[in-house]
């Protein structure tokens, strides 16, 4: 991931519907929720939710997937391993070895 595209996702999670919209997608997981789940979840309108999801999507947080007349959303797990992975390509004082257990209790999945 380059400067630009960390800007970018850092952007789009700094309103407060869209980072309780993607907390909430990383949560759900594999399953991921549709777009009126998400508003019922989250106490938020429809049009919107749209409006922030469609940053999400912008930013390569979230991906979706269409199942008939709904869409359905997850997280993008590709776009935030290239984000903790920009975060992190330098840490450690060039010595990555020690900063290896913290990226590996990030990325874990746990």
């Amino acid at each position: 991931m380059d400067k630009l595209s960390a800007l970018t996702a850092f952007a789009a999670l700094s309103q407060s519907t869209r980072l309780d919209a993607f907390r909430l997608l990383i949560k759900a997981g594999e399953a991921g929720l549709t777009a009126g789940e998400i508003a019922d979840a989250l106490n938020v309108r429809q049009n919107t939710l749209s409006a922030n999801l469609s940053v999400l999507l912008q930013a390569n947080l979230l991906r979706n997937q269409r199942e008939g007349r709904s869409i359905r959303y997850f997280a993008n797990t590709d776009g935030v391993r290239g984000l903790l992975g920009f975060l992190l390509e330098d840490c450690c004082g060039g010595q990555p070895e020690l900063c290896q257990p913290l990226i590996e209790d990030l990325t874990c999945g746990c």
